[in-house]
């Protein structure tokens, strides 16, 4: 376990007030999300509330089919909830039209998922250039923000090679510097570490708090591993469609 991690929860909640949003970098009020089934109404969420400061790391956790994933997307942007209210970076995303939240999900919000969907053809620096190019940036300042965060997750080495040539742990160093690549505000991570062997998924963990406090992100992560779960700044529980702090 870093310093970092081993740092106290008071420690880095004070660390993270400094120039925080005032409301939060992720602010869920009572969400709510049903399905329909073979004619019956599934409730997965049922009024789920909850707040992620910048610079904290927060565990999802739950049984499959809790309404994880659920929550997840609404978080992102990539779904629309029933009812309740999502703010994010201190923007409120609620009632946006669908083209005004990719821009703010653009802007704000960086994804790791479980596998690292890098993009087979481009080396390990152009998928960090690549959503840099998207959002606007000049590809000279794209490439100077790539090596900086390859830099960062320890693959400096690397920014050539392609990801057949990276391990499983190295692929993963790059999604996760690929969604810090345009500086979002909000880290939403489904998994991240669950396709990596237990030492892998160490050192990926490690390097994952390391980011999100010294960047100031505010990350959502859901995980079946509770092991990391508790090394985590806070621990939310989805149960019965609800946010519990555990």
């Amino acid at each position: 376990m870093t310093a970092t991690v081993e740092r106290s929860r008071t420690a880095r909640a004070a660390d993270a007030a400094v120039d925080a949003p005032a409301d939060g970098a992720l602010v869920l009020t009572d969400i709510r999300r049903s399905f329909t089934q073979a004619g019956d109404v599934l409730e997965v969420l049922r009024g789920a509330s909850c707040t992620v400061r910048p610079g904290e790391l927060v565990a999802l956790v739950g049984p499959s089919g809790a309404g994880k994933s659920t929550l997840l997307h609404i978080a992102g942007l990539l779904e629309h909830a029933d009812g309740g209210s999502i703010r994010v970076g201190g923007s409120d995303a609620t009632r946006l039209n669908d083209a005004a939240r990719t821009a703010l999900r653009r802007r704000t919000i960086g994804f790791v998922y479980q596998f690292h969907h890098l993009l087979p053809e481009f080396s390990a620096e152009e998928n960090i250039v690549l959503p840099q190019m998207i959002a606007g940036t000049a590809r000279s300042d794209a490439r100077v923000r790539a090596r900086e965060l390859l830099a960062l997750v320890g693959l400096e080495k690397r920014a050539g090679h392609r990801p057949a040539q990276l391990s499983g742990g190295e692929q993963q160093r790059v999604a996760i510097a690929r969604a810090l690549a345009n500086r979002p505000q909000v880290l939403i991570a489904d998994e991240p570490t669950g396709n990596l062997d237990h030492h892998t998924a160490e050192s990926v963990f490690a390097m994952l708090a390391d980011l999100v406090h010294g960047q100031g992100v505010g990350a959502l992560v859901a995980t079946h591993n509770l092991d990391l779960a508790r090394r985590m700044d806070r621990v939310l529980e989805m149960r019965d469609g609800l946010l519990v702090e555990v």
